[in-house]
């Protein structure tokens, strides 16, 4: 089954600076080869089920092993059987909208 996620892993106990793990999480999501998109408060995923929920698993081991001794993660999953969508769909699906009702700005 084909999911959209979005993903926020949030290392607890380790400071305020957070791009390292991050850069480490977008790592063994690329690694993974999962359709991958960063963004400000988390990423968003692509991808058969399984694989996306290994790589979720991958980078809480990867962040943990950078000494990290907690973690709290949430995961929004995003699934359709009516038709295959991609984020690229989605996104498109509301500029289209906006592109078409520039005039009533």
């Amino acid at each position: 089954m084909k999911v959209i996620v979005d993903l926020c892993v949030v290392p607890i106990g380790v400071g305020v600076s957070l791009a390292s793990y991050v850069a480490t999480c977008e790592r063994v999501l690329q690694q993974a080869g999962l359709t991958i998109r960063l963004h400000p408060n988390g990423t968003a995923i692509e991808g058969e089920w399984a694989p996306v929920m290994a790589a979720i698993e991958a980078c809480h081991a990867a962040v943990h092993a950078m000494g990290c001794p907690r973690i709290f993660t949430t995961v929004t999953i995003n699934t359709r059987t009516d038709r295959d969508q991609s984020l690229d769909d989605k996104l498109a699906s509301v500029q289209a909208l906006l592109v078409g009702n520039l005039s009533a700005f």
